[in-house]
């Protein structure tokens, strides 16, 4: 694998019994990159990051870490090499304070200083966080549960995050404030990420690599700025209609019926 990619998938396919939910699935993510995978509910994005971080055992190919094989290995395994899944559904530990689920998520680390000031800068990203440290989890809005899940997987100080539709239930004021941190924690830690989302608006702005998933397979792949010009994606993902305008071609976002 070349130094410059941290993660890589190689022909994967993963089953639940005998329905195959991702066939043949290869991508990559760049050192420092944010990748994003579109697609429908039911495509198999989940699976992906399920089968990465070790919660599904792929039937064929091979996932790479850091250049080694981490295919099937035991979740923990994958969390001390330096991976993090932010699962969907903003699980947290309801009956921990805020601050119990930081220290949980750092649980593998032993440099105790370094945890206290990584609490501090997660509390930077999400201030509310630090205003409800000594509260349970499970009284936490939904938007600042998925603060908080997020919060709790950096304190692993992972080298790759994956992230399983962050926006999933949020307004689109909270979903907007995710991912100008999602950004920037990329942006100031370097820290890589694959994201899978169902708001290909929200992941293709914030992305710099994208692939398109239907039915269990990668179907394109491009840059997010040249997949935001690509008919298909207008269309089925941004929610834009071609529509002729004196022999020229323009996009306007389809209506929407309540």
């Amino acid at each position: 694998m070349d130094s410059s990619t941290i993660l890589n998938l190689s022909n994967v396919e993963s089953a639940y019994g005998p329905i195959r939910a991702i066939r043949g699935v290869s991508l990559k993510v760049a050192r420092g990159e944010i990748a994003a995978v579109l697609g429908s509910n039911g495509a198999g994005k989940t699976t992906i990051l399920k089968t990465i971080s070790g919660i599904i055992d792929p039937r064929r190919g091979v996932v790479e870490f850091k250049g080694e094989s981490i295919t099937a290995k035991d979740p923990a395994v994958i969390v001390q090499r330096g991976l993090s899944h932010v699962p969907e559904g903003r699980e947290v530990f309801p009956l921990l304070s805020v601050r119990d689920n930081l220290l949980m998520g750092a649980y593998t680390r032993k440099d105790r200083d370094a945890v206290g000031r990584d609490i501090e800068t997660v509390y930077g990203y999400f201030p509310i966080l630090k205003e409800r440290a000594m509260q349970d989890a499970g009284l936490l809005s939904g938007g600042q549960q998925q603060m908080l899940a997020i919060s709790r997987a950096i304190m692993a100080a992972p080298e790759l995050i994956l992230l399983d539709e962050p926006s999933l239930g949020l307004s689109p004021r909270l979903t907007k404030e995710i991912f100008e941190i999602i950004v920037r924690i990329n942006r100031e830690r370097g820290t890589s990420m694959l994201l899978v989302e169902q708001n290909a608006n929200m992941a293709l702005n914030a992305s710099d690599y994208g692939y398109v998933l239907e039915n269990g397979r990668i179907v394109m792949e491009d840059t997010c700025a040249a997949l935001r010009e690509k008919d298909d994606i207008k269309e089925f993902y941004l929610g834009m209609k071609e529509e002729g305008v004196r022999g020229e071609r323009r996009w306007k976002k389809k209506k929407t019926w309540r």
